[in-house]
């Protein structure tokens, strides 16, 4: 049997477990398990364990859970609503305010979170109501606010990163800093887009006027700026080389559970387990797909399946900007049915030295799949962020959801093409702060 008849028979075993609605990390498990014992017998069974925690074997991985216990504080506390109605009070008088405000608490409430779930539910229950009511159209009120959600895995402190910097052995510090200025773009775009459909809908902006006086928009901020804060001390202590990110993390979630008590005077033990439930629901999560993809890899590479991948794409005798082009619409694919930190623990370890060697920046790159993992975000079958919307606003139908966000995927291409012409963008602010170099 060759390399690529075992390649594929692996890939259509883990994809048809994945469509029975198997868990990502048994389907992993499972696939590496059998493709082990076909290959080396039972005697292979002896080294699944030190493999599946080898991949665990890292303290980096401390400061996944604790920047999921971060946005778990946030996520179950008014801080959301709170962020929403100072934006609101600030931007009011901007023609698309509402919007603008919308997409601005979602930028910075995916700073908090990291999570796009998390920024789509904790926004959306405010924003989409708000919205519909004052007269913007139910499409873009969902659209925006699903696509909004996705700046959680790009805008740092980003779990998505994270998980790049340990599957590829890169600076998590610099991949944080490599995707401000990104995330930053993708919300000039979203506004940008947002702006021109409600125009193009026929909705006039003066209908939303409402007047804030500076006393109010003044009274709105005390309990917004001490997690904005939180934020900036983080991206500090990173960037200034003080601490590492376990260490950032472990202080980020111990100081908004603390505000969370203190300014919500949230005392009752009930809710506080539900936060470190929810946060230990997700990270198990993450630590099993994590541990079942080393497992995965192993397996790919015990049977020079991954080398095969690597070399004969490597051989292809094409420009390196078309060979982008197909790891694009790669990515694009996988991500319209795996949830990002499968699929980059799955494939960036495979196309990291494909694209050094291309002569692309490693860092540049985390941005370019992250971004393509967004799209998958908000496109079918998977699309979690629709159905997160769907489910906050269950009078909106799936496909006007659906009809609203697809534009944002087109603002997703664009900033990436956008990147690939101006890679600065994502290069130049790591290097003016932390230096040349990984």
């Amino acid at each position: 049997m060759t390399t690529l008849t075992m390649g594929l028979m692996v890939l259509g075993v883990l994809l048809g477990l994945l469509a029975t609605g198997m868990p990502i990390a048994f389907a992993l498990g499972f696939v590496s398990i059998g493709a082990l014992i076909l290959t080396d017998g039972f005697g292979a069974l002896g080294i699944i364990g030190e493999t599946f925690f080898g991949g665990l074997d890292s303290f980096a991985l401390v400061s996944i859970p604790m920047f999921i216990l971060m946005g778990s504080a946030v996520a179950s506390s008014p801080a959301g609503k709170d962020l929403y109605i100072a934006l609101d009070r600030w931007l009011n008088r901007v023609p698309g305010g509402l919007v603008l405000s919308n997409l601005g608490a979602c930028s910075i409430f995916a700073a908090l979170s990291g999570s796009s779930p998390a920024t789509c539910a904790a926004i959306g229950k405010m924003g989409i109501p708000e919205m519909v009511n004052r007269g913007y159209p139910k499409s873009i009120a969902a659209g925006s606010i699903a696509a909004g959600g996705t700046l959680g895995i790009l805008i740092p402190p980003s779990v998505t990163m994270i998980v790049y910097g340990i599957a590829t052995e890169t600076s998590i510090g610099r991949l944080f800093i490599a995707g401000l200025l990104p995330g930053l773009l993708l919300t000039v775009l979203f506004m940008t887009w947002t702006l021109i459909s409600c125009r193009l809908a026929g909705y006039s902006f003066e209908q939303m006027a409402q007047r804030f006086t500076f006393k109010e928009r003044f009274q709105a901020l005390p309990r917004v700026l001490p997690f904005l804060l939180i934020i900036a001390g983080i991206l500090y202590v990173l960037y200034g080389g003080v601490a590492t990110p376990s260490e950032a993390a472990g202080a980020g979630a111990l100081f908004c559970i603390v505000l969370v008590i203190v300014i919500y005077r949230i005392f009752r033990p009930g809710p506080l387990i539900e936060v470190f439930r929810s946060s230990l629901k997700e990270s198990v999560m993450i630590m099993m797909i994590i541990g079942a993809s080393e497992l995965f890899a192993f397996t790919l590479s015990s049977m020079f399946i991954t080398q095969s991948i690597a070399g004969w794409i490597g051989d292809l005798d094409v420009n390196r900007w078309v060979l982008m082009a197909l790891i694009n619409v790669f990515l694009l694919v996988a991500g319209f049915f795996l949830p990002p930190v499968a699929v980059i623990l799955m494939t960036a370890p495979i196309l990291l030295p494909i694209i050094t060697q291309a002569g692309f920046d490693p860092y540049w790159f985390a941005v370019i799949l992250t971004i393509n993992m967004e799209i998958g975000l908000i496109t079918p079958p998977v699309g979690l962020n629709l159905y997160v919307i769907n489910g906050i606003a269950p009078d909106i139908p799936l496909q006007t959801i659906l009809r609203g966000s697809l534009p944002y995927v087109l603002c997703m291409v664009v900033g990436i093409v956008i990147l690939c012409i101006f890679p600065e963008i994502v290069t130049w602010l790591p290097t003016a702060l932390m230096g040349p170099g990984g």
